[in-house]
């Protein structure tokens, strides 16, 4: 009963929170926020009920997937002499940010994506939409700081690019585009870049951001920069150049990875600075991205545009943001697959449906293997992250195992499909060409 009324009264909040009149008179963010708020408070009462003897409700089968956050949290069995070894089930808040940008994801994501490929960027107010909508700005935030989130965590952050990318994995490299760079600035920003760059994404229009760190020479590796900084009187300068950057023509930040004094840094840059010129530079996937070059030419930067005070770690940076990569990609995967079954359940050969031939079963339950094996892998290096254990090796291992089982199951979607596979008709050969850049990028996003 008790959650019964949580529940309405979190639902009369959201939809408050979207209406018209939370609109005129400025009550939108304080009903996210109250919304967020006492949902978290009452996971907490609930979770205290269970542990006084409530019998807690059974998760659905779709949401009680392995949870890498907890996989360091044995909880023995009471009532049983089968005592599992592990409780692998995500939280029940995390089960709610689940369910929501999922619902985002099928709801606006999908049926935006054809065209938002076609014309090569997100669609018109999309970023607004995103904001608003799932109130990712608050969630992005430090409380402290006038957002929602309590403290920052990788797994969730993989989640809720998984969920995503489960969507679309274009639209979903757009709309986590500028979150990355405010996930960057709580975790290794000054309290002095914390202070003047946090609270834009708290406003009604959260200002577009992206992270450039792709070069255009073969056999880039990240801590190999072409891209310098050199320090000057009033601060930086800054020079180089860019490619593959998300949302390049419309961002106004770029978080750019430079070498500095023999090392490389993160430099926040405005992209209103003089000497950056933008260049849109469309690929072979992450159409809806909006990619493009960036170019810096000899950028004066002021003596706070060094992200970190002393703190930082570049690896833990490219790390996570291969780990960002790894989490888009088992979401696409996801719907790759749960696209495929009903197909070919239904799709009819020789008088049968073409799933109960030997070659397509297999294919599918090898296809299904792969994507639990490369979730697993990525949230237990997430889970690693968010219990500052070193994770660089599991991260490696993680975006290795990724980008070849991605491209093996999207080449097994285009194949299964058969001839359709190859027209734009169904979204297969859109999943192949955005999953082809998991081999491609080095990062760029950040968990």
């Amino acid at each position: 009963m008790a959650k019964d009324i949580q529940g309405l009264g979190l639902a009369l909040a959201s939809r408050f929170a979207g209406s018209r009149w939370a609109e005129k008179y400025g009550l939108r963010k304080p009903m996210q926020r109250l919304a967020y708020l006492s949902t978290r408070s009452g996971f907490r009462l609930a979770g205290q009920l269970s542990a006084r003897g409530h019998k807690p409700t059974a998760l659905p089968a779709n949401d009680a997937q392995p949870a890498a956050a907890q996989e360091s949290r044995p909880r023995q069995s009471a009532d049983s002499g089968n005592a599992s070894l592990f409780d692998l089930s995500l939280s029940e808040e995390q089960n709610l940010i689940r369910t929501s940008v999922r619902a985002y994801a099928n709801d606006i994501l999908r049926p935006a994506a054809h065209d938002a490929n076609e014309q090569g960027h997100p669609p018109e107010a999309f970023h607004q939409q995103l904001m608003t909508g799932l109130g990712l700005g608050l969630f992005s935030v430090p409380e402290h700081l006038g957002g929602s989130a309590p403290h920052y965590s990788p797994v969730t952050s993989a989640l809720i690019a998984e969920d995503l990318a489960w969507g679309d994995f274009s639209l979903a490299v757009a709309a986590l585009a500028p979150l990355a760079v405010a996930n960057a600035i709580v975790r290794w920003g000054s309290a002095t870049q914390q202070q003047r760059w946090l609270p834009r994404w708290l406003e009604e229009t959260a200002p577009l951001a992206a992270i450039a760190v792709q070069e255009a020479g073969p056999l880039f590796t990240p801590d190999k920069l072409t891209t310098h900084v050199r320090a000057s009187r009033n601060g930086f300068q800054l020079s180089g150049e860019k490619t593959l950057v998300p949302l390049a023509s419309e961002a106004a930040l770029f978080l750019t990875a430079a070498v500095f004094e023999g090392r490389p840094a993160l430099f926040l840059v405005p992209a209103d600075s003089h000497g950056v010129r933008v260049s849109p530079r469309p690929a072979m996937g992450l159409k809806a991205a909006g990619c493009g070059t960036v170019t810096f030419s000899k950028v004066a930067l002021d003596k706070d545009a060094r992200l970190g005070d002393g703190h930082f770690c570049y690896t833990d940076f490219i790390s996570l943001g291969q780990l960002h990569w790894c989490a888009l990609a088992v979401g696409t995967c996801q719907a790759a697959l749960d696209y495929l079954l009903p197909y070919c359940n239904e799709r009819r050969a020789f008088g049968e449906p073409i799933s109960q031939r030997q070659s397509v079963a297999f294919m599918l339950a090898d296809m299904a293997i792969e994507l639990d094996a490369m979730r697993l892998i990525t949230w237990r290096a997430a889970a690693r992250a968010e219990q500052q254990l070193p994770f660089r090796r599991e991260a490696f291992l993680a975006h290795t195992l990724c980008s070849e089982k991605a491209m093996q199951i999207a080449t097994n979607a285009v194949q299964l499909l058969g001839g359709h596979g190859f027209t734009k008709e169904h979204p297969a050969e859109r999943w192949y060409r955005d999953l082809r850049s998991l081999t491609c990028i080095s990062s760029g996003l950040h968990l």
